[in-house]
């Protein structure tokens, strides 16, 4: 016996939902590699890697924000979204355990600079990783 679960939200409201999500997600992403960079913090970003460990600190802050540069301009031109998409799971997923973790859950209210934003992040980034990623094709 199968569980009624609901109406299914209609396909194309589906798709659309799915492509607002991809281009806020993207933009916000985009924001952060342009405010990082207009505001001279890529060096202030690498010497706080080289201070917890990092080797080439600068090298990896500088890498980080071209990929928050590149990577969003993919998602939007629907470039190998699901690789954008992934890359940049991977990049919050270690900051927000470098970062976030040890601050707790909560952004504001219940505390300050937790982690909740960024689960939102990885969550919708891996939901719009999955979302795109290409079908495989049966050989014939």
């Amino acid at each position: 016996m199968t569980a009624y679960l609901g109406p299914k939200a209609p396909a194309k409201r589906a798709a659309q939902v799915l492509e607002i999500l991809r281009i806020t997600v993207a933009i916000l992403i985009l924001i952060h590699g342009v405010y990082r960079l207009a505001a001279g913090l890529v060096v202030p970003f690498g010497t706080w890697l080289d201070s917890i460990g990092f080797p080439f600190g600068y090298g990896w802050a500088m890498a980080v924000t071209l990929y928050e540069l590149v990577g969003p301009a993919l998602m939007l031109a629907r470039r190998w979204t699901s690789l954008a998409a992934l890359g940049h799971a991977a990049i919050l997923t270690l900051g927000m355990i470098l970062v976030h973790l040890p601050a707790g859950w909560f952004v504001v209210g219940g505390g300050r600079n937790g982690m909740e934003y960024s689960v939102l992040l990885i969550v919708s980034l891996l939901a719009i990783a999955w979302a795109y990623w290409p079908e495989r094709r049966p050989t014939d």
